[in-house]
């Protein structure tokens, strides 16, 4: 599981130097039609939060986990709590949630295994991790993309 947590906190290092690029680079858009990267940051925030709040403190072996939300009112809800933030304090928010959340599935069992809502998939607290890194890694893609143009 170790390494599946580094992977999990490399994003980190990867969002917070980005609190260098001026506000305005933070808020325009990735591409016509898409997030910004302070979207993006205030998108993986709010899904750690739900994982922190909602799914960690119930994985004990055997349980069936809430069904996650529609995400796309989940993610619609996200961006209206951010509403009026900066991008800078959205950055600060996605490290200290993803810090808190990366300390909070440290300590599960690593043994235990459970279901999410009516699948069927058994998941690990390894597993769950690993999803959130693969969406992560499309993410952070998309604002290595917007970097890269300049």
């Amino acid at each position: 599981m170790n390494k599946t947590i580094k992977q999990f906190e490399k994003a980190i290092s990867f969002i917070e130097p980005l609190k260098k690029y001026p506000e305005a680079f933070l808020t325009e858009p990735i591409q016509d039609g898409k997030w910004s990267i302070r979207e993006i940051a205030g998108h993986l925030y709010y899904w750690d939060k739900y994982n922190f709040e909602k799914m960690v403190p119930e994985m004990e072996d055997g349980v069936r986990l809430p069904e996650f939300p529609d995400h796309d009112w989940y993610n619609a809800e996200g961006l209206r709590f951010l509403e009026g933030i900066s991008a800078k304090a959205v950055i600060d928010l996605f490290i200290r949630m993803r810090n808190a959340l990366v300390e909070k599935i440290s300590a599960v069992d690593e043994d235990l295994s459970f279901t999410i809502g009516s699948g069927k998939r058994t998941f690990s607290p390894e597993s769950f991790i690993r999803m959130f890194v693969e969406h992560d890694r499309h993410h952070l893609k998309q604002i290595e993309g917007k970097v890269d143009l300049l």
